[in-house]
């Protein structure tokens, strides 16, 4: 692989985490001083994002696969149960937690999902408890604790209905986890998350057509940052992260996809200007040492360094 080549697979992963992270806190920007609708938002979020992946995919890869993955019926009800339950679900819960409180929350217990797979696969049986894991779930713990409190045990430094909206983000990221690999081993993943993003934003769309939208409030100031969570936060993020992998390892690129979170974090507190106490910078701190943990761990059990062009990586804030 020749130092081009890599520069930009970094340039692309690096980019796209930091979209997604700054994505969340531009939404919570539209929400508090533009009254946008949370249905409206993510109703159109995903219609529009979904075409665009699409339209990627038909671009430049296989094209084929777009209408491919309709033709039987089992892979099509996978599909509608995976946009619904798993896109949709994940994609509401999280701005639902954004609008409630602030995307700094509301992306770091979204990152809790790998945790809930841990125990998910434990009580299941379909694996053992190790040290390792036994150390993500504490600094998971310990993190959410001192985020969620700020050290102080008598009240919460987060909205309750925020903290509620947030670990359903992570409940449904886990599903969403899981029930996409049988989907994701026979398609691409531009094309699965296109049409679970079509679909959930289709059927979001009987709640609140995405024609209606009360225009009153906004300014083109709005509309700009209506078109960076569309397009910037969404789509690019999700296609740069798709191209990194194709000049990077496994390990690079998922220790620089947790950028996501942090930055999330730094523009909710510079940006937004959102109050941050010393003990919620800790509970920060474990959550993200905690997605470094499990990082590494996965990676660590792949045979190579090599770049894995086979690997359909899913990605949703």
């Amino acid at each position: 692989m020749d130092t081009q080549t890599r520069r930009t697979g970094l340039f692309l992963v690096i980019t796209g985490a930091i979209f997604w992270g700054i994505g969340g806190t531009v939404a919570q920007k539209l929400f508090q001083q533009y009254a946008i609708d949370v249905n409206w938002l993510v109703t159109t979020r995903l219609l529009i994002a979904g075409f665009l992946l699409l339209t990627v995919q038909f671009l430049v890869k296989d094209r084929s696969q777009i209408f491919g993955v309709w033709k039987t019926r089992r892979t099509a009800v996978h599909l509608i149960i995976f946009a619904i339950l798993g896109m949709l679900a994940v994609q509401y819960t999280y701005m639902a937690s954004i609008k409630h409180g602030n995307a700094a929350v509301a992306t770091l217990l979204q990152y809790l999902a790998p945790v809930m797979i841990i125990i998910y696969e434990i009580l299941r049986k379909q694996s053992v408890l190790t040290r390792r894991d036994l150390l993500t779930v504490l600094l998971a713990l310990f993190g959410c604790f001192f985020l969620l409190t700020n050290g102080s045990i008598s009240e919460l430094s987060v909205p309750t209905l925020a903290i509620v909206w947030g670990v359903l983000s992570g409940l449904t990221l886990a599903f969403y986890s899981l029930y996409a690999v049988p989907l994701l081993k026979q398609y691409d993943s531009l094309v699965i998350v296109g049409w679970a993003m079509i679909i959930g934003g289709t059927s979001l769309s009987f709640i609140h057509p995405p024609w209606q939208m009360n225009t009153a409030t906004m300014t083109l100031e709005a509309y700009l940052y209506l078109l960076f969570v569309i397009i910037f936060g969404t789509m690019i993020a999700f296609w740069f992260y798709i191209e990194s992998l194709q000049s990077l390892s496994p390990k690079e690129s998922s220790l620089l996809g947790s950028l996501e979170p942090l930055a999330a974090v730094l523009t909710t507190v510079i940006w937004l200007q959102e109050p941050f106490g010393f003990f919620q910078w800790i509970g920060t701190s474990c959550i993200i040492g905690m997605i470094l943990l499990l990082a590494l761990n996965k990676t660590s059990s792949t045979q190579n360094n090599q770049p894995h062009k086979n690997k359909k990586p899913l990605r949703v804030s």
